[in-house]
């Protein structure tokens, strides 16, 4: 089978900034030509900048990258050079006083791996955008937001297993492609696409006294060139929420803030409603696939040690 990632989306760019020695990093995917866009925002705990203009209704139709990254609250400081990075090169939502970028960002917690005082920044974040430009850095495992992402902590602390960024993707009948990047930092455990538990256990504690913050969270971005309009890039993102409960167990926790992006670099025009359906079923597919290579792709790092390897 073709191996498709979100880089193969035409229209997007993906780049990583990854400090393995701190073990953490930033994540941008990038959209220079502007891409339709929506967000599904669950579990209690999220980290979110620019999403509320995702929203049906809102005034700017189309973003110009999305930025994930570890550092919890500190890490949204990384999209500031995202924004410098697409102005530099006259990138925008126009206004008088010249472009605007608009950069949507997520962040995880990753501060209990590592150096807690060593976050992303926005230099890290300009990284990213010129490592997406170059496309020659490695696109899965221990990198970019997924470089302190760990899993499987709610089974006790000889279960927890290194997360990071998995990838996948589909080419559909008429020639567009459908991709999905996760970044996965969950609390609960991952299950395969076959049922089996890939990292943690199928037992789930009544109470949990799992050490460190009990702070968690699993990103994703879905994109395509298929033609959505903003209404149905925020349907996609809610569908993405259903490849999560089929891959981590428990999700939408408490201590989790699992979000989902959906991107379109299509006309934004609506797909008729029978063909955005079995793109929807199709994108559940893709990102449990990405959800299981997070895991299966990452390396041993910072004391803990990885599942892998993936086939």
């Amino acid at each position: 089978m073709e191996r498709l990632t979100l880089r193969d989306v035409p229209g997007l760019r993906v780049g990583h900034a990854t400090d393995a020695e701190s073990v953490t990093g930033c994540t941008v995917v990038l959209a220079t030509d502007g891409a339709m866009a929506g967000v599904d925002v669950r579990g209690a705990a999220p980290g979110t900048r620019e999403t509320d203009l995702l929203r049906p209704g809102s005034l700017v139709d189309r973003i110009h990258a999305v930025c994930l990254a570890g550092g919890s609250a500190f890490g949204l400081a990384a999209a500031d050079g995202v924004m410098r990075w697409l102005a530099e090169r006259g990138v925008g939502f126009a206004t008088e006083g010249g472009p605007v970028p608009i950069v949507p960002a997520a962040i995880l917690f990753d501060l209990g791996i590592g150096r807690a005082d060593v976050r992303p920044s926005p230099e890290d974040g300009y990284a990213a955008c010129s490592a997406a430009e170059a496309a020659t850095d490695a696109l899965e495992g221990s990198v970019g937001a997924g470089t302190g992402a760990t899993v499987a902590k709610l089974a006790g602390p000889a279960a927890i297993r290194k997360g990071g960024i998995g990838m996948a993707g589909r080419r559909l009948d008429d020639g567009r492609v459908l991709a999905a990047m996760a970044v996965c930092n969950a609390l609960g455990s991952i299950v395969g696409r076959d049922g089996r538990i890939i990292a943690g256990s199928r037992h789930v504690p009544a109470r949990t006294d799992a050490p460190g913050h009990l702070e968690h969270t699993t990103l994703a971005v879905i994109g395509t060139d298929s033609d959505l309009d903003r209404s149905q890039c925020r349907r996609l993102a809610q569908l993405g929420h259903d490849a999560l409960a089929r891959s981590i167990s428990p999700v939408h926790t408490m201590f989790d803030g699992d979000t989902v992006f959906a991107l379109s670099t299509g006309s934004g025009v609506a797909m008729d409603p029978g063909d955005f359906m079995g793109l929807g079923v199709l994108a559940v597919e893709v990102l449990s696939e990405a959800i299981e290579r997070s895991v299966l792709t990452a390396s041993s790092l910072g004391g803990v040690p990885a599942v892998g390897p993936a086939d």
